[in-house]
């Protein structure tokens, strides 16, 4: 959580990836992933804006073209890297389409593995779409979840990032996302204390509390002043940092949004990004998988990183 650094998600799964490239028309095979992220997380100065990334299982596994396994050429520049432990989310019986993680299953081998390979901390995403007004049994039942992933990975050794997203997408209001954003974050501490997780060793991993994609654009002093009187109502002060996902914002929404609460200056938390599309989308168009196009595509990368940089500590213009 140093300042005025933030994380990298760079932890997209093959389904994920597959679906970003096809809409560029751009080949997705294991070598041009591992280009990708290459592409990422060995951009120049990277370090100066990010302290963490978080990787997905084929990535930590895969090597550079010096020869050097991601985690390790991570830890050379000064990053701490990180490694998405989820399943992924299937649907949830006599609740559909509500989700549930899947992943508990051989977890703490897992972690032992990812350990060896260099990971020093993990993520763990549940997702609720609250246009279908999503049951409090539903937000239990994920929340008991990812409570025994944190505990699990403490264990291990390894700091939790728990990341309980309230999807964006809908026609929501921004009371009705902050509503169900406080519900969710309040279960999740009930349940990180009922396991005696130890909350000065993980991460909260948030959505910023606005209106839904198909309403009208919340304004960044209405993001600023609803995600904070959430987060002021429900996390714990011992929690060492927040992060933000982007969570479908454009670009300039989720630096703006993030800005707006830089300016309102200290809180008991350091509060930081951990954006993936949010800094890479706009990167992908340009690269497109050729190679003459990597250091222009670098470039934009890092002024977007110096950008959410600036943003944290409201310094954006």
């Amino acid at each position: 959580m140093v300042n005025p650094k933030g994380l990298l998600a760079a932890d997209e799964s093959a389904k994920t990836c597959q679906k970003r490239f096809d809409a560029l028309k751009i080949a997705c095979t294991p070598e041009s992933r591992r280009q990708w992220r290459q592409l990422l997380c060995m951009s120049p100065n990277i370090e100066l804006y990010v302290s963490g990334i978080i990787l997905y299982d084929e990535t930590i596994r895969q090597k550079t073209d010096e020869g050097l396994s991601f985690g390790h050429a991570l830890i050379k520049k000064g990053i701490i890297p990180g490694i998405k432990v989820d399943m992924g989310l299937v649907p949830m019986d006599n609740f559909e389409p509500a989700t549930i993680t899947e992943g508990l299953d051989g977890l703490p081998a897992r972690l032992n593995e990812y350990y060896e390979m260099g990971a020093r901390f993990t993520k763990w995403r549940s997702a609720f779409d609250i246009v279908n007004n999503i049951p409090e049994s539903v937000i239990r039942a994920n929340m008991m979840i990812m409570a025994r992933y944190a505990s699990v990975a403490q264990s291990a050794g390894m700091v939790p990032i728990v990341e309980p997203e309230v999807i964006y997408d809908g026609a929501h209001t921004i009371d009705k996302s902050a509503k169900y954003t406080e519900m969710v974050i309040k279960i999740l501490f009930e349940e990180l204390n009922a396991l005696r997780v130890d909350l000065s060793g993980i991460i909260l991993k948030s959505s910023m509390v606005l209106a839904g994609s198909k309403s009208a654009m919340s304004k960044p002093a209405q993001v600023a002043e609803a995600t904070l009187r959430v987060l002021h109502s429900t996390t714990p002060k011992e929690v060492p940092g927040i992060v933000f996902l982007s969570g479908g914002q454009s670009p300039d929404q989720a630096t703006s949004n993030l800005n707006a609460i830089g300016v309102q200056g200290e809180q008991p938390w350091p509060i930081t990004y951990s954006y993936s599309r949010a800094v890479q989308d706009p990167v992908l168009k340009i690269w497109r998988n050729r190679a003459n196009n990597t250091k222009k595509a670098q470039a934009l990368f890092s002024q977007l990183l110096a950008q959410n940089s600036a943003a944290r500590n409201g310094e954006y213009i």
